[in-house]
């Protein structure tokens, strides 16, 4: 079979047994056989530089040697137990040093579980109801996150928008939703609805928007006004932005926060992690029945997962590893934006240095109606291009990461470069 056939084959085959063709991920036509370092190779037999990384987790890269070599021993000792093992309590106790708000921890498989129990520990602790995001904000697929996640109509604030059908109208009264980066509107509404309000729940980065200067202060502030739980979503931002998270590096600690991604080395693995009192609502022994937030997974804190997550933070820790990755962002931004400016492409380069994409507007970008603003076929031409070139761009977000090479950083180069050129004609032809 060649491999253009493989790879009809494949998709045949998905669309028989999955709706839509596909996981839900990534695009349903494309099909990754095999990953190493830097590089994912296609079932076509193409080669790609990779800045999807598995949506965040990869930031080593692909199969790195170490943590490689710690899931090969604790295969050979188990895969999961649904106990207590030594691995996962010595990742608790790194992750609760390294991030500002964790006394304790309590695992979960997903980031999406993990935001879910999070704003249910906030309303288990407060006694409150509602739950007050942000218009645009990921935090899972639950019903309340699915709550103005990507609404394709927009409405009046703090009214919600359902994302999803099966959602019960119940859910929508739960929610309070605002603009992101807008502290005066954040202010406002919490002084209006702040007894009702459990839990704010925030990407400290949005998607790739960062925090207005005093934005999280604000919340933090209003917050401990009014008694409410404030949750930092750092399913994507922890041991990223920095090797404390977004809390590290802005400087304002949340009560809780979710982790996720790079805490499992790339298995499955998630965490809710905060202060004491709010945490022993998971200890029934120690709120009693009426305080007590029911909690089990068959896979939390499994070994393979815990070890995997353990080589990569001791990675993460060396000295130097984050200079280098912001350095890495900082060159990939310039070779970004550099071709668009010389084109006199209207463009924004959003984000961070360790996570970001380019949004085409000339405004700027300060929550997610702006981002709505850019412009999508633009967007598409280059993203496509791009790929033309050996470079695995997902649509909204590029993460750099450590096993890029100075090779891996030149055809970036020169395939943005590309794009920017396809662009240009398309908007010249039009």
């Amino acid at each position: 079979m060649t491999d253009n056939a493989q790879m009809d084959d494949l998709a045949k085959r998905a669309r028989a047994v999955m709706p839509a063709g596909g996981f839900g991920n990534f695009d349903a036509d494309f099909f990754i056989r095999s990953g190493s370092g830097s590089r994912v190779i296609d079932e076509n037999g193409n080669e790609f530089i990779d800045y999807l990384i598995s949506s965040g987790p990869m930031i080593l890269g692909h199969g790195h040697d170490e943590v490689n070599a710690a899931v090969r021993a604790q295969l050979e000792r188990g895969v999961t137990f649904f106990a207590n093992n030594a691995a996962g309590i010595e990742l608790a106790e790194v992750i609760c040093e390294a991030v500002p708000c964790a006394d304790q921890l309590r695992y979960v498989s997903t980031g999406g579980e993990a935001d879910m129990y999070a704003m249910r520990l906030a309303r288990a602790h407060t006694g409150r109801s509602k739950i007050m995001k942000f218009e645009g904000g990921y935090h899972g697929m639950s019903a309340e996150a699915l709550m103005s996640l990507a609404p394709g109509r927009l409405q009046n604030f703090p009214r919600p928008v359902p994302d999803s059908a099966g959602i019960p109208e119940t859910v929508e009264d739960g929610i309070l939703v605002a603009p992101f980066n807008d502290a005066a509107f954040a202010e406002s509404l919490i002084d209006e609805h702040g007894d009702d309000i459990a839990g704010i729940i925030v990407e400290p980065l949005q998607r790739l928007i960062p925090p207005a200067p005093g934005f999280l202060e604000t919340l933090r502030a209003k917050a401990d006004e009014r008694g409410i739980v404030l949750i930092f979503d750092e399913v994507v931002t922890g041991f990223r932005l920095a090797y404390g998270g977004a809390q590290e590096a802005y400087g304002v600690t949340p009560d809780l926060c979710t982790l996720g991604k790079i805490i499992g080395g790339g298995m499955p693995l998630a965490a809710i992690a905060g202060r004491e009192e709010i945490m022993r609502h998971f200890d029934k022994s120690a709120v009693g029945d009426e305080g007590f937030t029911f909690q089990i997974g068959t896979l939390s804190g499994n070994p393979l997962a815990s070890v995997a997550g353990l080589k990569t933070l001791e990675i993460l820790r060396r000295p130097g590893t984050y200079e280098t990755l912001h350095a890495l962002g900082k060159r990939l931004m310039a070779a970004m934006s550099d071709p668009l400016a010389a084109h006199g492409i209207a463009h924004q380069i959003v984000g961070s240095p360790v996570l970001f994409d380019v949004v085409f507007t000339g405004d700027p970008v300060m929550n997610y109606r702006d981002m709505m603003k850019g412009d999508k076929e633009q967007a598409s031409i280059f993203n496509a291009a791009v790929r033309e070139k050996g470079v695995l761009k997902p649509a909204a977000k590029l993460y750099p990461h450590l096993a890029l090479s100075e090779e891996d950083l030149q055809q970036t180069e020169a395939a943005f470069a590309h794009a920017a050129e396809q662009v240009a004609a398309r908007r010249n032809a039009a």
